[in-house]
């Protein structure tokens, strides 16, 4: 196989965003330990938040890196690959660290989501449309 700029352009946000869904599980084991908790999060709002925070990271980090990566193998330019792929880094670090934080400004969350959705669905669309336009 041979390695596109493209595709390498989603192997680093890959990377970037697998750091990010790893430091959004780090509080999550720090406080299982710490209040005793092994499974749900034991009525502490904490370990709800941090709970969440990372499980909203895993319900939209791997459709947006399978969109990326489809349109990376369906031959869209890389720099369309690094602009989506930066979006979503950007988008997910934002929302991870305000959903992970009961002080962190709301902006952020709502900065987080506006980075976040036009990936999703401009990849989408762009996926149907390459795929419509070829049958």
């Amino acid at each position: 196989m041979t390695i596109t700029p493209a595709l390498a352009a989603v192997a680093l946000y890959a990377g970037l965003n697998t750091l990010i869904l790893l430091a959004l599980m780090a509080p999550i084991i720090r406080l299982r330990g710490t209040l005793s908790v092994s499974l749900g999060d034991g009525g502490h709002p904490a370990l709800t938040r941090a709970m969440r925070a990372h499980g909203n990271a895993v319900e939209t980090i791997p459709l947006a890196l399978l969109l990326i990566t489809t349109a990376a193998l369906f031959g869209a330019p890389a720099q369309a690959i690094h602009a989506l792929g930066l979006m979503l880094t950007v988008g997910r670090a934002l929302h991870g660290w305000q959903l992970s934080r009961p002080s962190a400004p709301i902006a952020m969350r709502a900065g987080g989501m506006a980075l976040t959705l036009p990936v999703l669905l401009v990849a989408a669309l762009g996926l149907i449309a390459h795929t419509l336009g070829a049958l």
